[in-house]
């Protein structure tokens, strides 16, 4: 499967634009990592987009990502991605073992908090968000604060990476594709 072949899975059953850049933003960091870790970045790309798609149509625990299982099989998307998209959710019981199903959990919420950390810069702009200052946003319970700050901890831990560094590579990554994922804002050119 291709990265469009997912992103019009994803426009099928989400209207939210703000959701489905979250999952562009989620590939974006998938694929970069898939590129530091010699993995397919399709695949790993793929991956992280599909993985809130059922999100519009199972709003609830544990109907997402579980029920959305089922679509995804009719559409033809691997076991292995299907898979990882289970293991984003604790509650599934089913474990993170590889490297990708590790990122995914790890890309989730972070990519969404770097977002949320871009749009309150003057510019609304990624280009202004430096790792130090999404760590300090973290402490703030008030910012984002749907954002779970453990899994973003617990995700860097389970990849084995400084939680810094994570956010810097996840940072860096989405500035790649700052206009699709909405966060190049108005910062000069």
């Amino acid at each position: 499967m291709t990265k469009d072949q997912a992103f019009a899975i994803v426009c099928e059953f989400v209207q939210s634009d703000g959701l489905r850049r979250h999952m562009l933003g989620v590939g974006t960091c998938m694929e970069a990592y898939a590129r530091h870790y010699g993995e397919d970045p399709e695949l790993w790309a793929v991956t992280g987009i599909l993985h809130d798609f059922d999100w519009e149509i199972h709003p609830n625990l544990p109907d997402h990502p579980t029920l959305g299982e089922a679509i995804l099989i009719e559409r033809g998307v691997s076991a292995e991605i299907r898979r990882a998209i289970l293991s984003h959710a604790d509650f599934t019981g089913v474990t993170r073992d590889s490297q990708m199903e590790k990122a995914l959990f790890a890309c989730d919420e972070l990519a969404g908090f770097i977002t949320a950390a871009a749009y309150v810069k003057p510019t609304k702009s990624i280009f202004e968000v430096e790792a130090k200052g999404v760590i300090k946003k973290m402490k703030d319970k008030g910012f984002a604060r749907a954002v779970n700050r453990d899994d973003i901890t617990k995700g860097a831990t389970e990849m084995g990476v400084d939680l810094e560094a994570h956010i810097q590579f996840c940072i860096d990554a989405m500035k790649a594709n700052a206009e699709a994922l909405g966060v190049k804002g108005s910062y000069p050119s």
